[in-house]
């Protein structure tokens, strides 16, 4: 009987009593996944009634949800509606933390309306819940396994919940990632010119002069967008006041690693992918790498610094340093690009120019 008021009701109350507490929570028929209330409830006594963790499957068109410690999944649509009926469900569950995985930007419109909302989301590297996964003989891959395995990964690792961009970050961090994706598009033309047919190199000199005019209007509107915002305009005008750092490296930093200034010298070199992790075994010591990181800030970091080795006279004292001591040359830059970024990290949270004093 119970059953079939569940099956028919519009809306799906269902309320726990873990002794002087109730939870209540509400979803509507057609996303909630076909189960026995005797289940869910045996399923729920079984779990920590101050502790709930969402697991968030992303995908182009849907959200597979689950709540650690049941078997159910739920389905949302990944569009304003959906994510609004998902906000409306999870304010009822109170969760302790949501984690949803990155995908592609996918998840950008749930956790931006989950925050909103004032829940606890978090966006992880998907590496991770399938590490995790394999690590647990879950070698089966389907979507709502998915969402039970980010739910399972929210209550194991607890993730920091770190707040979305703006609608301007986002912005910016678009024009940046057009810039980077014309100038590989204008790198191959330029490629194809030289053995291009005679008769085609109109054509394709047509392309890369429309591709270099592309490049400038995009360098002028992330400037703009800079400009128009007063805190990333006062942190540009403080790290290129650095010696190799220009325009491009300013706006990269500050659309793809907004944690510059905030976190201390370990972690902002281990988010941006500049930290080197220790490889031992036993009596072994393997060589210490670099890895992991923001790809796209370890790239420009590997110009700046390249550029910082010859002008800015601190890291070219460390990179000559480095090389006497006979490191290799790609050793000894990537120990520069690491000391560039702790640097450019510290005057970013003192809210400090560039200063040196050379010493005698």
């Amino acid at each position: 009987a119970a059953s079939d008021v569940y099956k028919r009701q519009a809306l799906i109350a269902v309320s726990i009593t873990y002794a002087a507490r109730t939870v209540v929570w509400a979803v509507e028929p057609e996303f909630a996944s076909v189960g026995t209330w005797d289940k869910r409830r045996k399923d729920l006594n079984m779990r920590d009634a101050d502790e709930r963790f969402i697991g968030i499957d992303v995908s182009k068109r849907e959200l597979y949800v689950s709540i650690h410690g049941l078997d159910e999944t739920w389905e949302f649509s990944n569009d304003i509606d959906g994510v609004t009926k998902l906000a409306h469900m999870l304010e009822g569950v109170e969760p302790t933390l949501i984690v949803a995985e990155a995908t592609g930007g996918y998840e950008r419109l749930v956790v931006a309306e989950l925050q909103g909302a004032g829940l606890p989301a978090a966006v992880v590297n998907p590496t991770r819940v399938r590490r995790l996964a394999d690590s647990l003989g879950q070698l089966a891959k389907t979507d709502r396994i998915d969402a039970r395995m980010i739910a399972h990964f929210a209550a194991v690792a607890r993730p920091e919940v770190r707040p979305v961009q703006s609608e301007e970050e986002q912005y910016l961090s678009g024009l940046i990632e057009r810039r980077r994706q014309v100038i590989v598009i204008l790198t191959a033309e330029k490629n194809r010119l030289h053995s291009a047919p005679t008769k085609l190199k109109g054509d394709v000199q047509e392309h890369v002069d429309w591709l270099e005019a592309k490049l400038d209007e995009l360098d002028a509107k992330i400037q703009q967008s800079i400009g128009n915002d007063p805190t990333l305009r006062k942190k540009d005008a403080i790290l290129q006041t650095a010696p190799g750092i220009g325009t491009v490296t300013s706006a990269t930093l500050l659309a793809d690693l907004p944690e510059l200034g905030t976190l201390n010298r370990q972690q902002i070199a281990a988010l941006a992918g500049v930290a080197p992790f220790n490889k031992d075994s036993g009596v072994r010591r393997g060589k210490r790498r670099i890895f992991g990181g923001r790809a796209s800030v370890r790239r420009t970091l590997y110009m700046a610094a390249l550029v910082a080795t010859r002008y800015n006279p601190v890291i070219k004292r460390f990179y000559h340093n480095l090389i006497q001591r006979g490191k290799e040359k790609k050793v000894a830059l990537t120990a520069c690009m690491r000391k560039l970024l702790v640097i450019l990290n510290a005057m970013l949270r003192k809210q400090e120019a560039w200063s040196y004093e050379p010493t005698a």
